[in-house]
């Protein structure tokens, strides 16, 4: 493909030249997904369809506003913020240019104001007592990862308008609001349980055509998300197609070892993941993140099959191996680095 546009430079510098490419048109935009799966791939996305993704938001919003800019604009929902903002016509706060995210929420413009955050950022907030510069908005977006409940929780309780949202960089974005797609976005769950996407959002395609063709057919985007659409109209997601592996002739649904890692005393986070296995086809590894006040350093397997037990669980899914970690690794857009992890338990 060619007069492809790279999305490069500073928040500032970025937003100068999307106001002009917003109001006029001009070639495509090109965004690199971030590889939290596998290996980044450039996504070509059309001025109508970015265009058809903002309006869509801030119609399901209650109109244009000012949001705050805290996101890399090299990924789509940090791009997404500036587009609304060139829209609007109100140029954002740019969280850099403050001493702290809770100075730049309170510098927002307009007479609607919006955030786009991910979890690990309105976790820091929740964590560092400042939630309350929260409820000033008349939105905070989610996404970009999955929001832990017991956040949620918080947010809420503390009078915090959240939005969660779903959608990748093919789909410009968020495309699902709190489970219900945004007008002219269409959801389906195809025979193998995978959520599929269509609409006016959607990418042209990928720069490498053959990468195309694999999860883009008759107008239907494949997400690789597993899900299930409720008697409402909303959609759940369950896990990722990946989130099953297959060791020793077993298949071990990897979100229900997590879950039941995570009721581990002492455990403030974990993840369970498959990675290559000579003997077992892919052995399940618990990359699990102490509490401050405890080590786990004399952690047993045995211990952690119990656990998987003790979850209802078959014990043939219980890990076969533990690595410790301070944190789980994010990659800047807050998705779980999946990669990383599966370098650490190589080591």
């Amino acid at each position: 493909m060619t007069g492809l546009r790279p999305v490069a430079g500073t928040p500032r510098e970025v937003y100068a030249l999307l106001k002009q490419w917003v109001s006029e048109g001009g070639d495509p935009l090109v965004i690199r997904t971030s590889g939290s799966t596998g290996e980044p791939k450039d996504v070509v996305l059309s001025h109508r369809a970015v265009l058809a993704s903002a309006h869509a938001s801030l119609d399901r919003l209650g109109g244009p506003g000012g949001w705050l800019q805290a996101m890399p604009v090299t990924g789509v929902g940090g791009l997404q913020v500036l587009v609304r903002s060139a829209v609007a016509g109100l140029e954002p706060a740019y969280a850099d240019e403050h001493a702290s995210l809770a100075e730049a929420i309170a510098a927002i413009p307009g007479d609607r104001r919006y955030a786009s955050l991910v979890p690990t950022q309105a976790h820091r907030l929740v964590e560092s007592g400042e939630v309350d510069v929260l409820t000033s908005l008349d939105a905070l977006l989610i996404g970009g990862a999955a929001v832990p409940p017991e956040l949620l929780e918080a947010l809420r309780s503390a009078g915090v308008e959240v939005v969660r949202t779903y959608g990748m960089t093919e789909t410009c974005g968020g495309c699902v609001y709190d489970g219900l797609p945004l007008d002219g976005v269409q959801v389906r769950i195809d025979d193998a349980g995978q959520v599929q996407l269509a609409g006016p959002v959607l990418f042209d395609g990928y720069a490498d055509p053959e990468a195309t063709a694999e999860v883009l057919h008759d107008g239907w985007f494949s997400t690789a998300d597993l899900g299930s659409i409720d008697g409402d109209g909303r959609l759940r997601i369950t896990g990722r197609v990946d989130d099953v592996v297959i060791s020793g002739g077993v298949n071990i649904p990897l979100p229900a070892v997590t879950a039941a890692l995570r009721t581990y005393e002492g455990v403030r986070d974990a993840v369970a993941l498959g990675v290559p296995d000579e003997e077992w086809g892919s052995r399940v590894v618990a990359f699990l993140v102490p509490d401050d006040a405890v080590c786990l350093d004399g952690l047993r397997l045995d211990e952690l099959r119990d656990r998987v037990e003790e979850a209802g669980l078959p014990r043939t899914w219980a890990p076969r191996e533990v690595v410790l970690l301070d944190a789980l690794p994010l990659l800047p857009g807050g998705k779980l680095d999946r990669e990383a992890l599966r370098r650490a338990a190589g080591r």
